[in-house]
């Protein structure tokens, strides 16, 4: 009858969403209620912005610290309900291995030169530096990548056959040097806490898509290479046909002599038999 597969996160170190779902031996009408506390909360408190979709039961609290405090104390979280026939769960969790970053927003595109700056807002709820950021880009032209890591201002540059260039960043900003300028890139940010600060493994959600540049047409340029030949040979036909005539009224071809002589010859003996008959 208690609560199963309990897990629970860190919303940007602002709420917590903890979700669970029935025990398998659990009444349909089970209503848990999950409590919570830690070191500092004088009484536990009760979670009280509860949902359920598809049978899984979830609830979501308030939870934030100082952004000053570099440890945070254990979160314990008890799920029951009133009945007695209902076998309560509890389970401690470190926060720090719960994190994960808001989506980040305000995402900008600009060329400079022959590079695209990528910038977007940074949290507000986390300590300075430490959030990671990636950048995912793709050149819609292309079906080949690279990969670029700036982490602490260090640049590796390697190749690798992918749809997606990728860049990680410890700060809100990057660049990405020699782009095509006539060729459209698409880009999306995602966070991740920094390893120093947090023992989270969890990237936020990625940001929407934002694109700069015009794709190449690829079906105008192969309409304009099959059209421009076949334009220019029947210019041509028509051109030569034209001449051949302008030749032929300019400079009428000259009879042969030969004929002449039959034409004239063959005058007068149709002219003696006409005169033989009167």
């Amino acid at each position: 009858t208690a609560a199963v597969d309990l897990s629970c996160v860190w919303h940007n170190l602002e709420y917590m969403v903890c979700t669970w779902r029935p025990g398998k031996n659990a009444s349909s009408d089970t209503n848990y209620t999950l409590f919570y506390w830690f070191d500092g909360l004088k009484n536990r408190k009760k979670c009280s912005n509860y949902s359920m979709h598809q049978g899984t039961f979830e609830c979501i609290f308030n939870l934030s610290f100082p952004k000053v405090t570099n440890t945070y104390p254990a979160i314990s979280i008890l799920i029951r309900d009133d009945s007695e026939e209902i076998r309560p769960v509890c389970a401690s969790k470190n926060p720090t291995t719960l994190v994960k970053p808001a989506t980040p927003r305000r995402v900008t595109l600009s060329k400079v030169n022959d590079a695209i700056r990528v910038e977007w807002s940074e949290s507000d709820t986390f300590p300075e530096n430490c959030l990671l950021y990636e950048v995912e880009y793709h050149n819609c032209d292309l079906d080949t990548a690279q990969i670029i890591k700036v982490i602490f201002h260090y640049l590796q540059l390697t190749d690798f056959f992918s749809m997606y260039l990728l860049s990680f960043v410890d700060r809100n900003h990057t660049s990405i040097p020699s782009v095509d300028p006539n060729s459209k890139y698409v880009f999306k940010v995602r966070a991740k806490p920094k390893s120093e600060c947090y023992s989270s493994k969890l990237y936020s959600d990625w940001s929407e898509e934002k694109s700069i540049g015009e794709k190449t047409d690829s079906t105008f340029y192969f309409v304009l290479i099959i059209t421009i030949p076949l334009i220019v040979a029947v210019s041509t036909i028509i051109l030569l046909v034209y001449l051949k005539r302008l030749k032929i009224l300019i400079l009428p071809p000259i009879p042969h002599p030969r004929e002449i002589l039959k034409r004239m010859f063959g005058e007068q003996n149709e002219d003696s038999q006409v005169s033989k008959k009167l």
